[in-house]
């Protein structure tokens, strides 16, 4: 038995992550907590780092490689209700998570799956599945349903005491949230939120990027989290809600891409991205002068004004 046991934990920042790494360290193993940075998360606060911090313990950020976006456009186990490759997505964590386990001799995994709680991934044919094809086969410990899943190596060798571990199970929060009173645990991430690939308008834009171009980068996945979105057969809009994405837009840009600016008003800048098409053209000015504050004319990136306001009524977001 080695003399000193770790054990890398998955910590997304929601309530059942931190809980499953709490119960853990509270049997004198030396817990580190992983958090995976994904292009696709919805994490406006930083609950790994609050709640890493409430535990004391460290936190190590993996930052998700270009071959993530592969996955999600090619999952080999489906998607749910949007662009979401939920097992796809969990084995490729569980993978990095171990990568790091190996590099500081960690001896097995931890996450707070909670069996059943989410039909599609959470129940145990899935899990099984996830456990083989990561290759951690008896090495992921899920304290909060431990007592209703086989034993896990840590468990047979000792390292854990299986007796202290839960049976949680079912989509009910309410032990979970009694534990956290329990434990003082606060600031964790509410359940439902975090991946953008479950929101309807994101995975529509989702699909169009990847039916238009063969290869999507960070910066791509990037812009379609911010502005208006208005998808042409040829062209690709994109208009700022606010001076923030202006900002955020004008950063993401590509040098090809065409800019529309407002001239003299409060006002969107527009990004024209695909073929300058008359009606293209012609469209994002439009669309910057419908989402103007005041009627006014319309700047195109070599200063010349060649459009006033117009009815237009939002399409395609």
């Amino acid at each position: 038995m080695p003399s000193n046991i770790k054990a890398i934990g998955l910590l997304s920042g929601g309530l059942d992550s931190v809980l499953a790494l709490k119960l853990i360290k509270d049997q004198n193993v030396e817990v580190i907590a992983v958090h995976l940075l994904l292009p696709f998360a919805d994490d406006k606060r930083d609950y790994a780092t609050h709640l890493a911090s409430q535990l004391s313990i460290p936190l190590i950020k993996v930052t998700a490689a270009e071959d993530y976006i592969e996955l999600v456009r090619h999952p080999s186990h489906g998607r749910g209700s949007g662009m979401n490759p939920c097992i796809d997505c969990r084995i490729y964590m569980l993978c990095q998570s171990w990568q790091v386990a190996q590099q500081i001799g960690a001896h097995f995994l931890i996450t707070g799956d909670v069996l059943g709680q989410r039909p599609m991934s959470q129940h145990r044919g899935k899990l099984a599945v996830e456990e083989k094809e990561s290759g951690l086969e008896k090495l992921i410990l899920r304290p909060l349903s431990s007592k209703l899943l086989p034993k896990t190596f840590p468990e047979e060798e000792g390292w854990v005491d299986r007796e202290r571990l839960l049976a949680l199970e079912g989509r009910s929060r309410k032990p979970q949230l009694a534990l956290a009173r329990e434990f003082g645990i606060q600031g964790y991430r509410m359940p439902g939120g975090g991946c953008l690939l479950t929101n309807k308008e994101i995975s529509f834009r989702l699909r169009e990027l990847f039916r238009r171009q063969q290869v999507v980068t960070e910066k791509d996945i990037a812009l379609l989290k911010i502005g208006r979105h208005f998808f042409l057969p040829e062209a690709h809009i994109i208009v700022g809600r606010d001076e923030r994405e202006n900002h955020q837009l004008m950063e993401l840009r590509q040098p090809d891409d065409r800019v529309f600016e407002v001239v003299g008003y409060p006002g969107p800048t527009t990004i024209l991205r695909g073929a300058k098409t008359k009606k293209a053209v012609e469209f994002a000015t439009q669309l910057t002068a419908r989402y103007c504050k005041q009627d006014s004319p319309v700047q195109h990136a070599d200063n010349s004004v060649i459009s006033s306001q117009v009815n237009l009524s939002p399409e395609n977001q």
